[in-house]
This record gives structure tokens, sequence and C-alpha cells, in this order.
């Protein structure tokens, strides 16, 4: 009798220790204090120079970069960074489904945008810019009068030249950025506009080296930012901490250099916490 008893209290014991245990695994999860197991970031696929997935599997560009060395700052292992595809129409979506802790792909922060997601950053100032053939000049935005102007379905970019720069200009829309530069170098199309990290980092690419450049307009201010699940200002905190960081300790202008550098992209300085340009 007195060992089932002794027997039974043991089991109780070890049932106790054993939920304690599962408690704590909770603490590990993915979140906002970070340091967990995995931590998941969005970003682009397919933007060559700032977020592309390569063929073997492996991810490229500036974006990946920084969120690279967020993951580290935040404590993680970049074995444990878990990419995922974000395209920019689900990009607030997936925040607030929790489906990634942080997104870094190009995100320009907008008013409209920050009523729905927090913003860490900015980390890059870019600007609506041209890319040109390598031999021919377009020295400002009304230059793209009468000329065939490309940029992709649903882009604003190219929306913004029509209406206060350009407005005689030949608007072309294809599917992809890829299908405007193939038409830039075949001479279907004089220009392709969107931002000028975009255009950097397609202009970056072997088979357009030579053959394309960056006219050096600066149509618009584009602050891009870290998105962060609204509300979640610890996150955002820490996100900020370690964007100062990478700009004071050199490793920031060595991804610019990394995968902008062929195109002779002329980049702005690492912007300021909280420093947006209008």
């Amino acid at each position: 009798m007195n060992f089932r008893k002794i027997t039974a209290a043991s089991a109780a014991v070890l049932a106790l220790a054993v939920t304690a245990t599962a408690c704590g695994s909770d603490d590990k999860d993915s979140g906002s204090s970070g340091g967990g197991d995995k931590v998941k970031v969005g970003i682009k696929f397919d933007q060559p120079g700032l977020g592309l997935k390569k063929p073997d599997g492996s991810y490229a560009g500036f974006d990946v970069d920084v969120a690279k060395y967020v993951a580290k700052e935040l404590g993680y292992d970049e074995k444990n960074i878990e990419f995922k595809e974000t395209p920019s129409a689900d990009r607030e979506n997936a925040l607030q489904r929790g489906d990634v802790d942080y997104i870094v792909a190009s995100y320009s922060i907008t008013d409209e945008r920050k009523a729905k997601v927090d913003f860490a950053g900015p980390y890059l100032l870019a600007h609506q810019d041209l890319l040109i053939r390598a031999d021919d000049n377009i020295a400002k935005g009304a230059d793209l009068n009468g000329k065939k102007l490309c940029s992709v379905t649903g882009s604003t970019s190219a929306q913004n030249v029509k209406k206060s720069i350009a407005p005689k200009a030949q608007l072309r829309k294809y599917g992809t950025y890829s299908e405007c530069l193939d038409g830039l170098t075949s001479g279907a199309v004089d220009a392709v506009t969107t931002d000028d990290s975009i255009l950097a980092g397609y202009a970056s690419q072997d088979q357009y080296k030579g053959k394309v450049k960056l006219a050096g307009l600066k149509l618009s201010n584009e602050n891009y930012g870290i998105g962060v699940k609204k509300g979640d200002t610890k996150m955002t905190d820490k996100i900020n901490k370690a964007l100062e960081k990478m700009a004071s300790d050199g490793a920031w202008e060595k991804a610019v250099k990394d995968n902008f550098g062929p195109a002779n992209y002329k980049n702005e300085p690492a912007p300021k916490i909280g420093n947006i340009v209008k």
C-alpha cells in the first residue's frame, strides 16, 4: 500500500515536470522577442540584386543581406532563417496572419501602409529612375516625351511619369521587368522605369552588363523599411538597433557594393532611423 502511494506521488511530480518543460519550450518559438529556434522572413524571390531565389535554392540580394544581418542580431543562426516569398500585394496580410516575423522586400514606407503594419528603418533611400541603353542619353524626365517607356502591369511608376513628368511618353506594359529589359536591349522600348535599386539589380546581371545604364534621375523618393506586425514595438526596436549597427560597422556599404556595384549604382548614404524623405 505504501509502495503504491509513493509511486502515485512520483508520477504526479513527473507529470508536473513534463508540463513545465512543455510550457518552457513554447518560449523558444519564433516571435517578437527573437532568439527562438526559427525566424520567418518575407522577401522577394524574383528581384535580382534585392531578393532572388537562385536555381540551387539559395538566396541572394541586398534585401537578403539585410535580412540575414538583422536575424543574426536578433539571435538567430543563418541556418535557422526560413525565407518566405511575399509578393507586394500580400505583404500586409502575411504580417497580419503571422506567416512571417518581418519583411525585407523593397517595401516603401507610406502612410497608407503604416495604418496596417509597423516599419523599422528606413534602411535604404531609393528613387524612381530610368534604365536606358548604354549608348543613349536621357538627361531629364521630359526627354521621355515621344519615347516608348516600359514598366510592368500594375506599376505606379509609369503612371507617375505619364501624369507628372512626360505626358506624351508612349507607355508599354509588360508582365515582368525581365521582358522590359529584353525590349530595351532589342530596341522595342527606349526606357524602363521603377525604383533605381530594382533597376540596378537587373542591370548587374551578366546578360545586361555594358548594354544598359541608369539615367541617374531622381523622379521620386522611396524609403525602404522592414515591415513588422502592427503593435510589435519590441521587434521594431530590436530591428532598428540592428540596422544602426549594420550602417556603423561597414556591413551596409559592403552589401550595397556586392549587389549593385556592376550597375554603377550611385546610392544614397545609409539613412538615419526614422528619417523619412518626402
